[in-house]
């Protein structure tokens, strides 16, 4: 048996997002205890504004959400609640409905519809709680505000790094072809290879996906542009693999 205050912290922590697994670890009560204090009808303490609870899919969100540091936002509702709004460009299709798949695995059940524009589209959802799902929303624009996972994104993160990387690549990244000529046997010759480039103008986003890369044994390297160190590229052959293998290119 566990008294009111030990229940209320565990139910507290899962509806700041946090894992079951995490809140489980942290205080020592089992899974299955917390689900059931999720789902019983007798009334808990209330929450001055219930939050919901960890996304269902963990993978999806940690995708999810390098799609919004890259290229979403999100607005609130006149009547209460928010829109998260995804800009996809038309010349990737398939990217637009793998953000719409990503948003309905994170919370199924919920709508999601796509707002046509000059070349591009919203992927757009409305949810009373995106705030609390995307808390790296704020006044202004991304890089000019400071960006940090809370502690139970990064436990995603961790659990999914390619899944994060993807969705960064997929918003504010590429996989391009360069070449170079080459003198061989006394002859020049065009040598082609791949390589992906992320960029971004905000720096903790930009450290975000490098500490992940680093984790992933990716090797990577700053390029500028305008003497600015924008850009991140990976070109190394072993690297260029492992990023074919689990990110690949848009479609």
């Amino acid at each position: 048996m566990y008294d009111v205050s030990t229940r209320k912290r565990a139910l507290t922590l899962v509806a700041q997002g946090r894992s079951l697994n995490s809140v489980s670890r942290e205080t020592g009560i089992s899974r299955a205890a917390i689900r059931s204090w999720q789902h019983r009808l007798e009334p808990l303490p209330r929450m001055a504004s219930p939050a919901p609870g960890p996304p269902a899919d963990e993978s999806a969100y940690a995708y999810l959400l390098g799609l919004y540091l890259g290229d979403g936002c999100i607005s609130a509702h006149p009547r209460g609640g928010y829109h998260l709004r995804i800009a996809c460009s038309d010349a990737w299709p398939g990217l637009m409905q793998l953000c719409r798949e990503a948003i309905r695995d994170v919370r199924p059940g919920i709508g999601v519809y796509t707002l046509q524009k000059q070349g591009y589209a919203m992927v757009t959802s409305y949810y009373r709680h995106w705030l609390h799902l995307f808390p790296q929303h704020g006044p202004g624009k991304k890089h000019e505000r400071r960006i940090v996972l809370e502690p139970w994104q990064q436990e995603i993160v961790d659990a999914h790094p390619w899944a994060f990387v993807r969705g960064l690549i997929h918003s504010d990244g590429c996989r391009i072809t360069n070449w170079t000529t080459r003198m061989a046997g006394g002859e020049r010759k065009r040598y082609e290879y791949p390589r992906y480039f992320f960029t971004n103008v905000s720096d903790d986003i930009r450290r975000l996906y490098t500490d992940t890369l680093d984790a992933l044994g990716v090797e990577w390297t700053h390029c500028t542009r305008h003497g600015n160190r924008y850009n991140i590229s990976v070109a190394r052959k072993a690297s260029v693999a492992l990023m074919d293998t689990h990110v690949g290119p848009k479609h």
